[in-house]
């Protein structure tokens, strides 16, 4: 690095600018008596004065990812491509990528009849969504809107808890969705392995695993416009055989099969992990709002209509299945539907729910990649993770959050269905929690905020509207398996370390860490046109 030349300290910010390629380097005192400056920087120009007194006031400000003493942000020395240089997702392909990042079809939530049976299953895909769905999707609106950039509920805890927790709530969310997307490959050849019995375990199945994943990983690179629109023609494909069975079934219907019940057969565990699983992360779309053509407007409707899509794509092939196929409980694991498929229609049919099965796992998994790794580049913009996580490939991509979520993926598709399915709920729960609080506490600090969206409730609305899924959390932690619970704080313990580590090697300066200057600040007052989102 060539010497600096000029070092200018301008209300507490020390200014050196670089000989070459004009890089900026500026340091915060965070006493917060030095959060502005009113003259421009030393050899430059005014814009150039105003960009470091914005830099300098969302450090000192106690932003996202603001290591409060000696930080440095680096400031034009190698820009990096914004999404405004790429295509926005609009509103259609934002409602399949919503939907597969949700859900994706009925594929898995056969376990729901085999654990407790008809009734409950029906009546869990319709009841569930009104304890859980219906008060996360609302949650992301608001929220969603209220911070529309990347990093979704990372930015919402650290808004409201500070960058610790915020720190915490990205590593705990990051982490279930990879072990979340590490399903969809178990997923896929499991619908395949009654058509090709040499994909049921062995290294044929581990071949499979790592080619589904790197031809996914690719697709995922190519670019979010694309990820989109393909998730639209997925979906399509996905549902169809479901609307072609359900007609076929209507002649075989006896109603009688959706009543059995017996409540002294139930596993709960597994009942409850399979409905959780199938209808959650509603929130993962609030990570990538930065890509989102409109998103104060678009996120709201996008979810409300993903919310319909996905709760009759649970519930009308189950009401089919179940009331056109006498019902043994022992049969219903991940992949029935192809079978049930077969007794209903034929063959043809079979081979038909087979391919919408995996043309859906290659929707799930190219959604929830998205979400995982841009969640990543928000977490680099925001000075949380080394900037090389914020660096995008010439597709408008996060390359390096798309190789750390592969490579994630890999290394869990070696669980089985259920203890992956457990895990990441397990992981999922803690960081739900973190969300009502951050989303209660800016209702009560900050009730005049600008929110473009705003749930219709009141404070203690709010708080309320937050008790039934708090309550489904407590449930489902409580029925964890022990082998669950250990992995799983094992997980939460290496968040708790990693962020310390990470302040220091940024103290350090051994990686480059920086906070983007195309970002809102968060806390400071309103000047020289850098809004503050919490006025």
């Amino acid at each position: 690095m060539p010497a600096p030349v000029a070092a200018v300290d301008a209300g507490g910010v020390s200014v050196d600018q670089q000989a070459a390629g004009g890089a900026v380097t500026v340091e915060a005192d965070p006493s917060p008596s030095h959060t502005s400056s009113n003259e421009p920087a030393a050899n430059g120009s005014e814009d150039d004065g105003r960009k470091l007194r914005n830099t300098a006031n969302r450090q000192a400000s106690a932003a996202m990812g603001g290591f409060s003493d000696d930080e440095y942000v680096s400031v034009g020395e190698v820009p990096l491509p914004r999404a405004d240089n790429f295509k926005r997702v609009s509103m259609l392909p934002l409602v399949f990528i919503i939907f597969y990042e949700v859900s994706g079809g009925p594929f898995g939530v056969e376990d729901a009849v085999g654990a407790a049976g008809p009734l409950l299953a029906l009546l869990g895909f319709l009841v569930f969504p009104f304890i859980w769905s219906i008060p996360e999707a609302l949650l992301t609106a608001e929220m969603g809107t209220m911070f529309p950039e990347n990093g979704g509920y990372v930015v919402w805890v650290s808004a409201a808890l500070g960058p610790y927790w915020g720190f915490q709530q990205g590593w705990m969310k990051w982490l279930s969705g990879v072990i979340d997307n590490a399903l969809y490959p178990v997923l896929f050849l499991d619908y395949l392995k009654s058509a090709i019995p040499a994909l049921e375990g062995g290294l044929p199945r581990v071949l499979a695993v790592i080619a589904l994943t790197v031809v996914l990983t690719y697709m995922n690179y190519r670019g979010l416009t694309i990820v989109g629109w393909v998730a639209v023609l997925l979906g399509i494909f996905s549902l169809l055989p479901f609307v072609v069975m359900g007609l076929v079934a209507i002649p075989k219907l006896e109603p009688s099969r959706w009543f059995e019940v017996n409540l002294q057969d139930v596993d709960w565990n597994l009942y409850l992990n399979t409905l959780f699983w199938n209808l959650n992360y509603w929130d993962s779309i609030s990570t990538l709002a930065g890509e989102v053509d409109n998103p104060k407007r678009t996120l709201p409707k996008a979810l409300f209509y993903a919310l319909i899509l996905v709760v009759l794509g649970y519930f009308f092939p189950l009401l089919t299945g179940t009331g056109a196929v006498s019902v043994n409980r022992g049969l219903w694991t991940d992949g029935y539907f192809s079978d049930i498929a077969k007794i209903i229609g034929g063959v043809w049919l079979r081979w038909w729910v087979q391919g919408a099965a995996a043309m859906s796992n290659m929707g799930m998994f190219v959604a929830e990649m998205s979400s995982d790794s841009f969640q990543l580049l928000g977490m680099a913009e925001r000075g949380m993770l080394p900037e090389f996580f914020g660096k995008r490939s010439r597709h408008g991509t996060p390359l390096i959050g798309i190789i750390f979520s592969a490579s994630g993926v890999l290394l869990l598709s070696w669980l089985s269905f259920q203890e992956i399915v457990a895990a990441e709920n397990f992981l999922y729960c803690f960081g739900m929690i973190l969300e009502f609080i951050a989303f209660v506490w800016l209702r009560i600090k900050h009730p005049n905020a600008s929110r473009p969206y705003k749930i219709p409730v009141g404070t203690v609305g709010a708080i309320l509207m937050c008790i039934p899924p708090t309550i489904l959390i407590c449930a489902v932690l409580a029925l964890s398996t022990l082998k669950v619970f250990l992995i799983s704080m094992v997980a939460v313990v290496i968040g708790l370390v990693m962020q310390p580590c990470l302040r220091y090697v940024e103290k350090k300066r051994w990686i480059k860490f920086s906070i983007s200057s195309d970002l809102q600040d968060l806390h400071a007052n309103n000047q020289n046109n850098n809004v503050s989102l919490l006025d």
